[in-house]
């Protein structure tokens, strides 16, 4: 798919839908399809942060979506940016101890706070 070509609304929409196909894999156990959501994840983030401004910031737009997943993978895309925030976010995740989204969460959270984990 080519990114380059979609606005960042659009593709903002696409790693929420991303975020969603990625929860229904982990639900389902179904890790060829995790697999494959990650990669996409992934390009959608990197045409985010060479966007001019660093577009990853346009994911804090998803910190108050009603899935745990989302909300997940948005706080740790925008870490690099807004550590404060998206230190929140995850905190929250951990507090509502729906797995494995807290546990990724907590596992996150504690590697950035012991600097193993630096976010680009």
């Amino acid at each position: 798919m080519r990114y380059s070509k979609l606005s960042i609304d659009e593709l903002v929409s696409r790693f929420e839908k991303i975020c969603l196909e990625q929860y229904d894999a982990s639900m389902s156990f179904n890790n060829p399809l995790y697999n494959r959501t990650f990669d996409s994840m992934m390009a959608i983030a990197n045409e985010l942060r060479n966007r001019p401004g660093d577009g990853r910031g346009a994911l804090v737009s998803l910190y108050g979506h009603p899935n745990e997943q989302v909300r997940l993978k948005a706080a740790i895309h925008t870490l690099a940016l807004f550590p404060n925030e998206a230190c929140a976010v995850l905190q929250r995740l951990i507090d509502d101890r729906v797995q494995p989204q807290a546990a990724d969460a907590s596992g996150i959270l504690r590697a950035f706070q012991e600097r193993t984990y630096i976010p680009e």
